[in-house]
């Protein structure tokens, strides 16, 4: 039989949870958020009441405390002080950067204490509801509640892999380069377009053909197989001509060029498309 949830915290991440579980046939026992139009909007959506956190955790079996990541630890603390938690029932957060640690509270009153999160990006709780299935999720904690974890990421339509939690710090790093940095790097690109006399609108607009090829790539062929362009190829005078411009009108993205050029002379060795000479001439230029 499926447990009952409750969800704490009703932004985007917690909504979209609630509104898949409910209709993989979940009982939502309740909502809660400190914002009350958030939890009573929550609430209509699913046909259930907005409650305080006590009364969601007093009603569930397994609460989602899906607030942001500063007030995880603070409200765990709060609902422990209030004996609201009681021996087995599951308290699972979704945060990738913290550890299920932050919920030792609950677990002192013999709560099974889980952080579950998703290696996924979401803007709204629509986009949320349609790309959580599908995506990986990590799973870290008590093992006691491996079992209903694995079985909630299932019914979720992800996948999961179990992380210490003394490498959490590692895991999202790489999501956040990943996720975060890829704004971040196409900035860049549309900003070197921009110093091209594209218009910006433009400029991005069509990056965005290259980006999906790219990432395509990625998933049919894997890294590095995916890599392309000059340094795939060799092209060494290539480079020097990138470099040679950007230090006459992009001088502040050179440094950066270099150490993303560098770092992709050795995805090409992987890939096996340039000689360890050229990879030596490659890595002079760069360096």
């Amino acid at each position: 039989m499926k447990p009952a949830v409750g969800i704490i915290g009703t932004g985007v991440v917690g909504s979209a949870i609630a509104i898949i579980l409910q209709r993989q046939g979940y009982q939502v026992a309740g909502v809660s958020d400190r914002d009350p139009a958030r939890s009573r909007w929550l609430g209509e959506q699913l046909g259930v009441p907005a409650m305080t956190p006590s009364e969601v955790v007093s009603h569930s079996e397994v609460v989602f405390l899906t607030t942001n990541d500063g007030m995880i630890e603070v409200v765990a603390q709060e609902l422990a002080v209030k004996g609201s938690f009681r021996p087995g029932q599951m308290v699972i957060h979704m945060s990738g950067a913290l550890t299920s640690e932050v919920l030792c509270t609950a677990a002192e009153k013999g709560a099974v204490c889980l952080s579950v999160h998703p290696l996924q990006s979401f803007a709204t709780t629509e986009r949320a509801i349609e790309i959580l299935p599908g995506s990986v999720f990590s799973i870290e904690g008590d093992t006691a509640g491996y079992q209903t974890a694995i079985m909630l990421v299932e019914d979720l339509g992800g996948r999961y892999f179990f992380i210490d939690k003394m490498a959490k710090p590692l895991y999202h790093a790489g999501a956040c380069v990943v996720s975060n940095y890829l704004v971040t790097l196409i900035d860049l690109g549309s900003r070197l377009l921009e110093a091209a006399d594209i218009p910006k609108e433009l400029s991005i607009d069509s990056l965005f053909p290259l980006i999906e090829g790219t990432l395509n790539n990625i998933r049919k062929v894997g890294i590095p197989q995916a890599l392309t362009g000059p340094i795939a190829r060799g092209d060494l005078a290539t480079i020097q001509q990138h470099l040679s411009t950007m230090e006459e009108v992009a001088p502040n993205l050179v440094s950066l060029y270099r150490y993303l050029g560098y770092q992709t002379v050795k995805v090409a060795e992987q890939k096996g498309s340039i000689s360890q000479e050229t990879a030596n001439q490659l890595k002079q230029v760069l360096h």
